[in-house]
Parts: structure tokens; C-alpha cells; sequence
């Protein structure tokens, strides 16, 4: 089976995600309240909202690059990509619900702080397996040796390990978390991997 269907139903549901961050953004207008303050008083919205759509941007753009590589898929690939999707389908959820309780504080903002963690850390860990099945299955286009493989599940797979600690900082500091997964996110955008990078040469 080649890739065409995968990639199709993958690109869907992440269109999907994307769009609906979206949904969340509005003015709350108040009685003497100017448009201006308002907005600024919906910050936590649109910074959960910037954060949650470069993710999922980020995830969708490697997960293109990855399948471009990718001469067969079978039905671990399959199943393992569905267990990413379950994961990408939840951050409207967990974005809303975050940027809900981030100005508020106390135990539900912690609880939010978690739930938004457990997005990112799902969608790290799926990603990370769909490319370490990638590699130990030789399911490339070009083999990939041992090594090379080692490396790159390791490097890319940085996020499953980082992921739980920007959670325990948004325990202290939800503004601070959300900086931290921008900048892990800055990471994903720069970094190739040695497997991912051979798209670019291509």
C-alpha cells in the first residue's frame, strides 16, 4: 500500500484541528470597555492559540517530509498514525480549555496545564514511534543504516523527553510554559534530522 491514502486522511484532519483553534478566538465586549482592551484582556487566547496552531503546522510539515520518504505503509504505520491524529484532534480542546483557566490560576489551571501536556506529550511519542517503525521496518525509499536510524529517533524524539518538564514549569507559570513549547516548537522548525533532511537534497 502506498502512502496516498495515509497522507490524504492525515492532511484532513489536521486542516481540521488547525481551523478549529480558531473558533475560540473572540472579543468578550463589556460595558465600558474599548475593543482595544478587550482584546488585550484575551491574551491567554491568542497566545494559546499562536503556540497550538505552529505545533500542529510543525507536526503537519514533518509529517510531510517523512512520508515523502516512505515507500510502503502497513498496518502498524497505519495504526500508530491514528494514535498521532487522536493526539493532534485534542489540542482545540486542551488550547481552549488552557487559555480559559491560564488567567485564573489555583487547581483548575493546573489541571488545564496537564491537559495541554498531555497533547504535546502524545503527539511527540507518536511521531517519534512512526519514525522509529520507519527505520527498524525499512519501509524507505533508501535503507536506512542502524546508526543513522539510532540518531535520528533520538534527536527527534528530544520533544518526548522535554515535553513533561515544560509541563511541571506551567505548574509555577503557564505564560512561561507556553514560551518554552514556542521555543521547542522554534526547534522542530530548524532541526533535520539526518532521515528528514534527505527531502530537502531530493
Amino acid at each position: 500500500m502506498g502512502t496516498g491514502r495515509l497522507e490524504a486522511f492525515s492532511d484532513g484532519v489536521m486542516a481540521v484541528a488547525i481551523t478549529l483553534l480558531v473558533l475560540d478566538l473572540h472579543a468578550s465586549p463589556e460595558a465600558g470597555s474599548s475593543l482595544a482592551h478587550q482584546l488585550v484582556s484575551e491574551w491567554p487566547s491568542f497566545a494559546a492559540y499562536a503556540v497550538s496552531f505552529f505545533i500542529i503546522g510543525i507536526i503537519w510539515v514533518n509529517h510531510h517530509a517523512l512520508m515523502a520518504l516512505v515507500a510502503r505503509v502497513d498496518r502498524v504505520l497505519l495504526f500508530v498514525n491514528l494514535v498521532l491524529l487522536l493526539f493532534v484532534t485534542t489540542i482545540p480542546f486542551t488550547t481552549s480549555t488552557l487559555a480559559a483557566y491560564l488567567r485564573e490560576g489555583g487547581a483548575d489551571a493546573r489541571v488545564a496545564v496537564v491537559l495541554y501536556g498531555i497533547s504535546m506529550e502524545g503527539m511527540a511519542v507518536s511521531f517519534t514511534v512512526i519514525l522509529a517503525h520507519l527505520v527498524r521496518g525499512q519501509l524507505m525509499h533508501e535503507p536506512v543504516d542502524p546508526a543513522t536510524g539510532r540518531r535520528a529517533v533520538r534527536r527527534f524524539g528530544l520533544g518526548t523527553l522535554v515535553y513533561p518538564l515544560i509541563v511541571l514549569v506551567g505548574l509555577v507559570s503557564a505564560p512561561l510554559m507556553l514560551l518554552l513549547y514556542a521555543v521547542l516548537a522554534g526547534f522542530y522548525v530548524v532541526e533535520q534530522t539526518p532521515i528528514l533532511g534527505r527531502v530537502d537534497r531530493g
